[in-house]
């Protein structure tokens, strides 16, 4: 996957991603592939299985990716969670917060702009699956 963008270190899962019907169906699957509005919370009895959950963004505007990764990170799913398809650069930083490690997106990023994007905003205003610290915790404490 030349598109690859990933913020772990640990190595690239290889394995392709089933569909979810497959995975559900299959004892030894250890990669899956969310469509747009499949049940996340189907993932939550496998995930000690679970080594690639891959979240299909198939129009950049469609968010329902971004609550499968928050439901995923928020049940305890701490392995790679994968935004693949319209992934666009200013969506990144959100999709990180959200949950997301790493992107395939359909089309090339540019990687100073991706680095860019990802450190333009310092502070954030709430809690997320990145456990970042809210401005408002930073002041009141």
């Amino acid at each position: 996957m030349d598109n690859l963008l990933r913020f772990r270190d640990d190595e690239p899962h290889e394995e392709p991603a089933v569909t979810l019907d497959a995975f559900l169906e299959q004892g030894d699957a250890t990669a899956v592939r969310l469509e747009a509005g499949e049940d996340a919370r189907l993932l939550i009895p496998h995930f000690a299985r679970l080594a690639l959950v891959e979240v299909s963004f198939p129009r950049f505007r469609d968010g329902r990716g971004y609550s499968s990764a928050r439901i995923l990170r928020e049940a305890g799913y701490t392995g790679e969670l994968r935004a693949e398809g319209d992934v666009l650069v200013d969506q990144l930083l959100f999709m990180r917060r959200c949950g997301f490690d790493s992107f395939a997106p359909a089309q090339p990023l540019d990687p100073e702009v991706v680095q860019a994007s990802l450190e333009r905003y310092r502070n954030v205003y709430q809690t997320a699956a990145d456990r970042s610290v809210p401005v408002w915790n930073l002041r009141h404490g």
